[in-house]
């Protein structure tokens, strides 16, 4: 199966990702655990254009995100899929839709037809929208990249857009409560899973 983590950043999906791939693995699973945007040579060196400190232009920030997710699907989920393998992603097409799609006004159809020809429409078998106060999540996260500086304004427009992508894709999407403990929710994400499995 393949699970991806979405919010906004210090709402926890990071520890959720982590937990969920570990939980798999002691259930003698094969699992691929992984990041947006990331997760192989490009992935790494597009991050670092997307988060330094440089002025990225919003369809420049889409079309360099699509880039990575692509290079990700054809070098690590979808030969892990094929291999029988889980994949559980840190971020992955929702982000795009969430802050270049909503956020940053691309609009959501067309930030996801881009997205599904990078991607050969792969989508995930079930997406965990982890929602947290923006002003809360701010607190959480320690060192600010591009995005996050953008302030708590922009922060609120993503978490109001992921509210709005749950939505939308309520069969994909499940939500999770962030002020719960990072144990609750993990025992949440596999109650949810056992029906997938």
């Amino acid at each position: 199966m393949f699970v991806t983590f979405e919010g906004i950043d210090g709402s926890g999906k990071s520890t959720q990702t982590e937990l969920l791939a570990e939980a798999l693995r002691s259930d003698g699973r094969r699992v691929v655990a992984t990041r947006e945007p990331g997760g192989t040579e490009l992935g790494e060196r597009i991050r670092e254009l997307l988060l330094g400190g440089i002025h990225v232009s919003p369809w420049s920030e889409a079309a360099l995100f699509s880039a990575a997710r692509a290079q990700l699907v054809e070098e690590v989920i979808y030969p892990a899929l094929l291999d029988g393998a889980d994949v559980v992603c840190d971020r992955y097409i929702d982000s795009s839709l969430a802050y270049q799609g909503l956020a940053r006004g691309l609009g959501v159809d067309r930030v996801l037809e881009l997205n599904l020809h990078a991607t050969r429409g792969l989508l995930p078998d079930r997406t965990f929208l982890v929602l947290l106060d923006p002003a809360e999540a701010v607190k959480r996260s320690a060192q600010p990249d591009r995005i996050e500086q953008e302030g708590l304004a922009f922060q609120e427009e993503v978490d109001q857009a992921y509210r709005e992508l749950a939505g939308l894709f309520p069969n994909r999407i499940t939500t999770l409560d962030g002020t719960k403990s990072p144990s609750k929710l993990a025992k949440e994400v596999r109650d949810q899973l056992r029906a997938l499995a």
